[in-house]
């Protein structure tokens, strides 16, 4: 299959913008043209899993970045002239975007759809051809799209594979010129090392324990509720899901008191309930309740918010009721280990200075939220801590914006995407400089080295040595650099 592809890219050489804008509207056909098929594969997939919540993040969800990425191909796509001033005296210069080649992708199965044609289209828009290995754990998923590709794409354009972990080892373990991978840091790492063995440079979107930050001055009521909403996004289940939660010490109890208000309101039933939706399958359930479990036997207030007459979790239906936790330590699992699942960790603090050393005592995640007004303390809150990205007063607000890059850093991932960012990512920036003088300027650095060129290195060197002492000298009596 790779070399198929290899072949077809060798041979066509760079696409044209529109060859390039028409792979994306295929792209976005398929999955268009398709999607109360692809709804209902994930529905399956999960046990129960919300057709309308699909509708939303997997496909609608994405259109205004494809759409973003789409109408700027030709823009990004031109090259960058350099030193023009010397053109007229026959020296060119300019960066040139060219495509990579045959792009590897590893979806993930949390948005299986979703986290695969995203980027995929920006693959595309920088000129390469793709090649996605779907996600075993969503397998009904996996196999529309295999089956379906094929009706929008020869095989050389793009191709998709299923299979176990076994089929994904030797995938990562492919020469690709670029592979890009969604998942836990654990198996990104895994990945990392397989591509590592051809050299192929890796974009690792990852996950991580999301903090939030409830401000001295937020309005707690208003905070905790879209807290509470925003942990419940497909079941919490989401890498940019709020993991725990960091409250002023004299708040918490309202804090718990409006985000259980908020949740008892948006379940009133949870087992039957068609958009509550379940843990991806038996084994994330389990890690989940055992994680709470873990909490509880060391020591920590759980709290499960069941409607009335319900008995949670269900194991029949995999469904684990929203879970508040208070009392975290680190003896618990809970407090190192990324939940995805229905479970809010809620804990005091009494400085923000304190809230901030313990964020930056855990590996960065991939977005930080803060809940309160944009003053003092939120630029401090910006300033110190370290993550993909910072969200305000909104789950997932970081990702508003189609033209914002979207990665991790650290634990979190490696690389980024949307907008011009996974062009970027997907391209080799190659420069192309022509010499038209009558004389070689690099020639000078072969021997022999005359008078005038050491005269000339001599120089710069003095010159050099001047400049930058003074400005060390203004620095050290705190004037501005010039």
């Amino acid at each position: 299959m790779l070399e198929r592809q290899r072949r077809a890219f060798l041979a066509e050489g760079p696409p044209s913008a529109a060859v390039r804008r028409n792979r994306i509207d295929r792209l976005m056909a398929l999955l268009l043209d398709n999607s109360d098929a692809f709804i209902d594969a994930m529905a399956a997939d999960y046990g129960t899993r919300s057709k309308a919540a699909s509708l939303f993040t997997e496909i609608v969800g994405i259109i205004s970045v494809v759409e973003h990425t789409r109408s700027h191909v030709a823009h990004w796509m031109r090259p960058t002239k350099l030193m023009r001033a010397a053109r007229m005296s026959g020296l060119r210069a300019e960066v040139q975007p060219t495509p990579l080649g045959i792009v590897g992708i590893i979806g993930p199965w949390n948005f299986p759809v979703n986290l695969v044609v995203l980027p995929a289209s920006a693959a595309f828009a920088a000129g390469n051809r793709v090649m996605i290995k779907m996600s075993e754990i969503t397998a009904h998923t996996a196999e529309l799209m295999k089956a379906t590709a094929p009706k929008y794409f020869d095989a050389a354009e793009l191709d998709v594979v299923t299979g176990g972990p076994e089929v994904a080892a030797a995938f990562s373990a492919l020469p690709f010129d670029h592979l890009f991978f969604t998942g836990s840091p654990s198996v990104g790492a895994l990945v990392q090392r397989a591509a590592a063995q051809n050299l192929v440079p890796v974009t690792l979107e990852l996950g991580g324990k999301n903090p939030v930050v409830v401000a001295p001055g937020a309005d707690v009521r208003r905070s905790a509720t879209r807290i509470a909403r925003g942990r419940m996004v497909n079941g919490g289940q989401v890498c940019v899901c709020p993991d725990y939660v960091l409250v002023p010490n004299d708040r918490i109890a309202a804090f718990v008191d409006a985000a259980r208000e908020t949740l008892h309101g948006m379940f009133p039933r949870i087992v039957t309930n068609d958009d509550y939706c379940s843990s991806v399958n038996q084994a994330n359930f389990d890690r989940v309740v055992g994680l709470i479990e873990d909490a509880r036997a060391h020591g920590a207030h759980v709290e499960t918010i069941a409607p009335e007459g319900e008995s949670l979790p269900d194991r029949a239906t995999r469904k684990i009721g929203p879970t508040i936790v208070c009392g975290i330590d680190d003896r618990m699992k809970i407090a190192h280990e990324e939940i995805f699942g229905p479970v809010l960790t809620v804990q005091g603090y009494s400085r923000l200075d304190g809230a901030i050393d313990y964020i930056n005592q855990r590996p960065a995640p991939l977005v930080a939220y803060w809940y309160g007004p944009d003053d003092d303390d939120f630029r401090t809150f910006v300033r110190n801590t370290r993550s993909g990205g910072v969200a305000r007063n909104d789950f997932a607000a970081q990702m508003i914006p189609s033209a914002a890059p979207f990665g991790g850093v650290g634990r979190s991932g490696m690389g980024a995407y949307h907008g011009k960012a996974g062009f970027d990512t997907f391209s080799h920036y190659r420069t192309v400089v022509g010499n038209d003088l009558p004389f070689s300027i690099t020639g000078t650095a072969a021997p022999p080295f005359g008078l005038p060129l050491r005269l000339g290195a001599s120089a710069a060197m003095r010159i050099a040595r001047m400049r930058t002492r003074r400005r060390l000298e203004r620095g050290a009596r705190g004037m501005p650099e010039i």
